[in-house]
């Protein structure tokens, strides 16, 4: 009998062990929800697009309101700073303090209320054609981070500086590396952001509206398109016309604290390819949603066919870092770059647009949802617009 009730014993086991693998296995199939890899990777989000606003032409206090490139929001007192990227040409480099009335079915109005010129550490206006301010970020400090393309013909080398809010003056710059530095003009550069290609975008991590003082920030910045040595030659098809090749960016990242800040990462942004007839293509904005890597990036465009933007979400947290590698040029089998999703093309709207080149977090909605704007550059030019896009960003931050 010993023997039988150990046999029956097993029996039963085996059958035990056999009806819970077979449900185990339904659960996995069916019951429990299957995510990819890429929404593992990528945050669930979306635009809800609002509405526009024309700047008119206009000048404040001698200045003429225009080439506004970046644009940042001051929670605190509901306003934005709006970045213009005058090369001290039109009136000294400056940026504009703006009040945006906001509403569920767009921008009502957007007012003027203040300029403040960027200055050196000397207390005097940058000099003509000494600054290419293209991005501006606001400080728990009440300070301004602004980045700057630099002047490579005029052997001025791309920059990131820390300016008083309120008096514009500049409290420090940061370490650039020596790759992005120019190391000579025209043909004969090797090294470094071409003419007119440097740190166009610039955003500060998200710390909470109200941080301890001090504390540490990070802060990233990118090339608007590859640095020189990091370009490939030109490669032709069967036809003898150019192949179309990946454009590849350098997204730096410092760590800001009470020392000097200093760069700790480097992360390779490979542009998407441009539109037919595009005769411009970079990335020319970036703005951190979280701490944990994610990003909104602009990718504009300008050809034959007009303006073409696009809006993606970018996820860091697999990249590798490459700030040790000294050139970027072939394929790049051990570097894995920054992930990309398409958030929205802007031509889906149907609405004309213009050179968008700023984006920003603005006010929150009555119903607790997230507004953004985007803001374009007129480029100081009479046919152009100065154009506000109003969206509601959903299943964000």
């Amino acid at each position: 009998m010993k023997f039988q009730e150990r046999l029956v014993n097993k029996s039963l086991q085996r059958l035990l062990l056999v009806l819970a693998a077979g449900l185990l296995s339904l659960l996995s199939a069916c019951s429990l929800p299957q995510v990819s890899a890429q929404q593992r990777t990528f945050l669930n989000l979306s635009l809800e697009f609002l509405g526009q606003y024309q700047l008119p032409k206009q000048k404040f206090q001698g200045t003429p309101v225009g080439g506004l490139s970046a644009l940042a929001y001051d929670r605190r007192i509901d306003r934005f700073y709006a970045l213009s990227d005058d090369q001290s040409v039109f009136a000294p480099a400056r940026f504009y303090t703006l009040k945006l009335s906001l509403g569920n079915t767009g921008i009502q109005n957007v007012q003027v209320e203040k300029v403040t010129f960027l200055k050196g550490q000397d207390g005097q206006p940058f000099p003509k054609y000494t600054i290419d301010p293209e991005g501006i970020a606001l400080s728990p400090q009440r300070t301004v981070f602004i980045s700057s393309e630099g002047v490579a013909r005029n052997s001025v080398p791309p920059s990131v500086g820390e300016f008083d809010l309120q008096t514009g003056r500049l409290r420090q710059k940061f370490a650039i590396p020596q790759r992005y530095i120019p190391d000579a003009n025209g043909d004969k550069q090797q090294r470094g952001v071409p003419e007119n290609l440097g740190f166009e975008a610039l955003t500060l991590n998200p710390t909470g509206s109200t941080p301890a003082s001090g504390e540490p920030i990070r802060l990233f910045t990118a090339t608007e398109s590859a640095l020189v040595q990091d370009r490939d030659p030109v490669q032709l098809d069967d036809r003898g016309n150019p192949k179309l090749q990946p454009i590849k960016c350098r997204l730096l990242h410092y760590l800001v604290s009470d020392r000097a800040p200093i760069p700790i990462s480097e992360h390779l942004y490979q542009l998407s390819p441009p539109p037919p007839g595009a005769q411009f293509h970079g990335l020319v904005e970036l703005l951190a949603i979280d701490q944990g890597g994610h990003f909104l990036s602009v990718e504009r465009s300008f050809g034959i066919f007009g303006n073409d933007i696009r809006i993606f979400q970018i996820a860091t947290g697999a990249a590798t870092d490459t700030s040790r590698i000294v050139t970027l040029k072939g394929e790049l089998r051990a570097i894995d770059p920054i992930k990309k999703k398409l958030l929205l093309d802007l031509k889906e709207l149907g609405i004309s647009l213009d050179n968008i080149e700023g984006i920003t977090f603005g006010p929150r909605f009555p119903d607790g949802s997230q507004s953004l704007i985007l803001v374009s550059d007129d480029n100081f030019n009479e046919k152009q617009v100065t154009q506000f896009l109003l969206f509601r960003l959903k299943g964000g931050r």
